[in-house]
């Protein structure tokens, strides 16, 4: 397990995102895994943990978020939102983590090339596994209007 050394920590990190995202603070989540659980990139990258993410930036740990690949790989398909029940947007937070570590200087191009084949793919596997959950009746505590069409109970 990684030490954290909470001296390097910016205290503020957490109110940054919230105040970009819309929140009042990412505080609410209670790492209680709905999101992990649902997101179908945490299928084939076993790292990826929207959880984990959400619980670094509250612990301050700019450097280690921005820094790191696993921001770039969630595919924004909005399926952790529909299970959280606290609300959270993670597809919002990783799209400002995105602009942030871009603005910052902590991606260089060379990577944002190499991950263009994988963006690929994971916007097929997330559009492939959202569809097969909502056929399968998946429904969160947020429903879209467009989820309803597939998930109405005949009555």
């Amino acid at each position: 397990m990684e030490t954290v050394l909470l001296t390097q920590a910016d205290p503020n990190f957490k109110y940054e995102i919230a105040e970009k995202i819309g929140l009042e603070e990412i505080k609410p989540c209670y790492s209680c895994g709905s999101c992990t659980g649902v997101c179908p990139v945490r299928e084939v990258i076993e790292d990826f943990d929207p959880r984990r993410i959400i619980h670094m930036i509250v612990l301050g740990m700019r450097d280690e978020v921005l820094s790191s690949d696993l921001i770039w790989f969630c595919c924004l398909c909005n399926s952790c939102y529909f299970v959280c029940p606290q609300g959270i947007k993670f597809a919002r937070i990783a799209t400002e983590l995105r602009k942030m570590a871009l603005a910052e200087g902590r991606v260089d191009d060379d990577f944002l090339k190499r991950l263009e084949p994988v963006k690929a793919y994971l916007q097929d596997l997330c559009r492939r596994t959202m569809f097969m959950k909502v056929k399968e009746g998946l429904q969160g505590t947020h429903i879209m209007p467009c989820w309803r069409k597939y998930t109405a109970k005949a009555g």
